[in-house]
């Protein structure tokens, strides 16, 4: 039964590596038709599409340089030259539109001398050490030189080159070699079109023309984000991933998904053997369409990290150090100890976490090892703490607990709001698309208390920023809607046809009361009044308007609220069922949607489904061949509540940190402290891990076999590239414990699990891996209604037939400010970093992001003595703890920020245990604090720096006998 896992595999696939077309300049999207003759053959290509494009879509090879279809034509490089019978000249193919009966030749004597001519020049002044050079044998330069039949350069190599040029070793991922840079200006397109950061730049003109990076800085100290869209835009090796030049080049590569933020990048993984060469953006995925950010295109090295845990541990106290032991050791441990605590203390004494970061084959089984095999439905995710408003918000107005779209539709946007979110940093690659679509017009608002980046970046400015107070998020969308029904603005049509017409009227008579109007709430919520109205206008009239949200808005004591706030003004404004509009929930974790799909909530089955109903239960029942409780059962913040009563005792969690991510550390400590069994399944000795009594090691995404659902509801494939380092995908460790709690589970590879996903849950009802393979991914719901998904909701109807309009009363939180504590602490995410750290810590992009600061304005800095990186104690009701300072505008007066990615600085060690109404979501955006000036860390910090290294312990085996 234990052994190295070696999992069916349902089909057997070539190790080679993947190769995608590049037509060389973008796909024209017109509806027209025009038929040309390229080199004898007739092509039948939409209005539009450049003559490049035409011939390699027929597999006519045209060669080129400067041109790739991820940016718009350029006309550089001179190499895709063609001949047009009725023209004069040779023009550039990439940037000459087809025309109806034109007749084109790409290969000529005339074209042929004329680009040996043009190779010959950037050859003679090239580096000619093709057989060192990190991508001989994957060089377009080179490639080209072959494909015009270069054999020599007549101007030899003595004059005037730039082959002393030096390098650039300052970013950790990639390096800059001048000296074989070609000047094609595709590294410089790539940050402008694709990424939208304009760090680079071409310097100088003719022959003294170079790239910089922003004001001729090093990489690493320029705006440069590290997203890669350089070094995979480049044709030479002037710009190459250090780990390419380490290793060498890959020899087969795998599609799989990124297993960093909600976006859900696709990536094709190219190895040597076992041995990850770089991770590199795929083009035909569906939700970056072949961007990426420097998290999921560089830092990935977490996976062979020193400080993993590859062997399982156990020990009797947490002040013992850990014992190695063998996999059957630590199961049997596990499963007695979880079986004595149930005879001693009852059913309901233990129960599990999932997790957002594991697939959803991994979270299913966690889910049905609780409530079958423990008998219980104390089982619960981090998805509650982040986002459970969005579900509860969703399904009760629009019927359905998940966004309205997909990533797509924000090119048919007009009007953005980004309401609690910050998609720079936290959701990078759709941050991309966002600025495009920005750059071509779309209008910008803006409601956040920080002026994230989104409100003044390269070539894209908010048209307005809402600078609200943390903690006033209903009483902003209120106001909004107060002006979209008191001027005239709602769509009555669309809610007449759509919504529950009785319950508009009664929330129009609600939101039309004055107290709603933004003159009556400037107080409360901070902003303007003019602001407010004019903003509403602009999202009312503007055309299509889309919302954008995230923790900002579902991290509140009205996080439900809130959601169902904005669910009124998408409906109230006719801006559901079509693409560019809708609501979306910019998801935090990479399989967060995936977690509360499957079923991770103690009241709720995977669909969505409360355990009370019978019919759902009976289907469960059925396929499980158990009896299951009917009953909710306990929330995290229960299970800690009743763990210090002494009514709960053991909990298996399965990758995740609730010692770091949940709220009011102490009170969470305090709890797992009280436990007598804590299982902590993990690829690191985590903080939880301080308290716990067995570590079973975890695997990472390049370790296994299933799926993730990302923030656009898109299924996709997790593949696995290599073997797992610890022995098992974490699916096969679950079902090891389950066999041995003695609730048989006999899956012999993850398709099964999902195969079971299907029969039991109507959303997923046609989803099977042979049909993601084949389709690439799949939006649910996928069922016999809409057997390849649904990439936009609502259209037509809701889901719940009409609509329906939900009062939101604006009360206040319980976390007020005071003498005591008279500032707000709001928290947030910075780009190089994700969630608790655990992963982007333990790879190069600490060099970004060091340690967490706060962020206070200046006013606030001054009257407290603080200048810029300073000591300070930020100090709540809950704990304090210590950090540096930053000195900034971005925060209000009176507001303050931080990140919570270190472990050191624990930031929710003062948040408190205030929750969202309907979710228990944690009210982790508003805390009243006050800051000071401090010397040292808090008495808080040295006793858990000091249990951390206790916890860390390993014990030496003995040597055998």
């Amino acid at each position: 039964m234990f052994k190295d896992a070696q999992p069916h595999q349902p089909k057997v696939r070539a190790m080679k590596l993947i190769h995608e077309d590049d037509f060389g300049t973008p796909a024209s999207r017109t509806d027209t038709n025009v038929r040309v003759e390229i080199d004898g053959q007739a092509i039948t290509v939409p209005a539009g599409t450049s003559i490049l494009r035409a011939a390699r879509e027929a597999g006519i090879g045209v060669p080129k340089l400067c041109a790739t279809d991820m940016l718009e034509a350029f006309g550089s490089c001179r190499l895709c030259l063609v001949e047009i019978e009725g023209r004069a000249g040779t023009p550039a193919s990439c940037t000459t539109p087809v025309a109806p009966g034109m007749k084109v030749r790409t290969q000529t004597p005339l074209l042929a001398k004329l680009r040996r001519g043009v190779m010959e020049l950037y050859i003679s002044d090239h580096p000619l050490d093709c057989l060192t050079c990190p991508t001989n044998g994957d060089c377009e330069l080179q490639d080209m030189a072959g494909a015009v039949g270069l054999r020599d350069v007549r101007y030899g190599y003595a004059g005037e080159n730039h082959l002393d040029e030096p390098k650039d070793e300052t970013n950790p991922y990639f390096t800059f070699d001048g000296s074989k840079c070609i000047v094609c200006s595709r590294c410089v397109r790539a940050c402008e079109e694709v990424q939208g950061t304009f760090a680079l730049t071409i310097e100088g003109r003719g022959f003294e023309s170079k790239v910089k990076a922003s004001a001729a800085e090093p990489f690493f100290d320029s705006e440069c984000v590290s997203c890669g869209a350089c070094v995979q835009a480049c044709p030479t090796a002037t710009l190459s991933e250090k780990s390419l030049i380490e290793i060498g080049t890959p020899e087969h590569s795998v599609v799989t998904t990124c297993a960093y933020c909600g976006v859900g990048c696709a990536f094709k993984a190219e190895m040597r053997g076992e041995e990850v060469v770089r991770m590199v953006p795929y083009k035909d995925g569906k939700a970056n369409r072949g961007h990426s950010c420097v998290k999921g295109r560089f830092a990935w090295g977490y996976a062979s990290h020193k400080e993993r845990v590859l062997k399982p541990m156990i020990r009797a106290k947490i002040s013992d150090p850990w014992r190695e032991v063998t996999w059957e050791e630590a199961i049997a441990y596990s499963a007695a100890e979880l079986r004595r605590i149930q005879a001693k203390h009852g059913k309901g004494a233990i129960g599990g976490v999932t997790s957002s970061r594991c697939t959803n084959e991994e979270t299913y089984l966690v889910q049905k090892l609780v409530r079958a095999g423990f008998g219980v439905n104390n089982v619960d995710t981090c998805a509650r703490v982040c986002h459970s408003p969005t579900g509860y918000g969703l399904k009760t107005t629009f019927g359905t607990s998940a966004g309205t779209q997909d990533f797509d539709s924000v090119e048919h946007t007009d009007v953005m709001i980004v309401i609690g979110a910050n998609p720079t940093d936290a959701h990078p690659v759709f941050a991309s698309r966002m600025k495009k679509r920005l750059r071509q017009g779309a209008k910008l608002i803006v409601i956040d208390p920080r002026r994230i980046d989104l409100v003044r970046t390269p070539h894209v400015e908010a048209d307005y920023h809402l600078p609200l107070l943390p903690g006033t998020n209903v009483a902003v969308l209120t106001a909004l809607a107060h002006v979209a029904v008191t001027e005239g603005l709602a769509d009555e049509k669309f809610v007449r046809e759509r919504c529950d017409w009785e319950g508009f009227q009664t929330w129009a008579a609600f939101v039309s009361e004055m107290r709603w109007s933004p003159e009556a709430l400037e107080k409360t919520t901070g902003v303007a009044a003019g602001d407010i109205r004019a903003a509403a206008r602009l999202f009312a009239t503007g055309g299509n308007g889309a919302i954008y949200y995230g923790l900002g808005i579902t991290e509140h004591s009205q996080g439900t609220t809130a959601v169902m706030a904005i669910a009124n003004l998408a409906m109230a404004t006719g801006n559901i069922g079509r693409p560019g509009v809708g609501v979306n929930p910019l998801r935090g974790q990479n399989n967060v949607q995936g977690a509360c799909d499957m079923g991770s909530f103690p009241h709720e089955f995977s669909g969505y489904r409360h355990v009370s109903d019978d019919a759902a239960r009976a289907v469960f029942e059925g396929l499980w061949q158990v009896k299951l409780e009917k009953e909710p059962g306990l929330r995290i913040p229960n299970m800690l509540d009743a763990a210090i009563d002494g009514s709960f005792k053991g909990i298996y969690i399965q990758g995740e940190d609730i010692l770091q991510s949940d709220p009011n550390t102490r009170h969470v400590a305090e709890g797992l402290a009280a436990m007598e069994c804590v299982i902590v399944h993990d690829l690191f000795l985590n903080e939880t891990a301080n308290y716990a009594h067995v570590f079973l090691p975890g695997s990472t995404f390049l370790e296994k076999d299933g799926t993730f659902t990302n923030a656009e509801r898109r299924i996709q494939r997790v593949r696995r590239v290599m073997r797992p380092k610890n022995g098992y995908a974490d699916w096969e460790v679950t079902q090891l414990l389950s066999n041995a709690l003695g609730y048989k589970m006999a899956y012999t590879h993850a398709s099964q699990i999902m195969d079971e996903i299907a029969a039991t849950t109507p959303t997923f009802a046609g989803v099977n891996f042979d049909k993601l393979d084949e389709l690439g991914s799949i939006q649910w719901p996928c069922n016999e209604k809409a057997p390849e998904g649904t990439p936009v909701m609502h259209i037509g109807q809701f889901v719940n037939g009409a609509g329906r309009f939900m009062l939101t009363e604006y009360v206040a939180t319980d976390e007020r400010t005071g003498p005591r504590f008279p500032l707000l602490l709001t928290t947030g995410r910075i780009l190089s970093q994700y969630n608790v750290g655990a992963q982007t810590r333990r790879t190069a992009n600490v060099a970004w992001h060091e340690e967490d600061l706060l962020e206070i304005h200046p006013h606030d800095a001054e009257n407290r003595g603080l200048k810029e990186g300073d000591w300070v104690k930020l100090a709540s009701r809950a704990g304090e703890t210590t950090l540096r300072c930053t000195v900034t505008d971005r925060v209000a007066p009176g507001v303050v920020y931080t990140t919570f990615h270190h472990p050191d600085t624990q930031a929710n060690v003062v948040t408190t245990e205030y929750s969202d109404w309907a979710t228990n979501c944690p009210e982790y955006k508003v805390t009243a604090v006050q800051v000071s000036p401090s010397n040292g860390p808090t008495k808080w910090q040295e006793e858990y720096g000091a249990l951390s290294e206790r916890s860390r312990r390993v014990a030496t085996p003995a040597p055998p006998k």
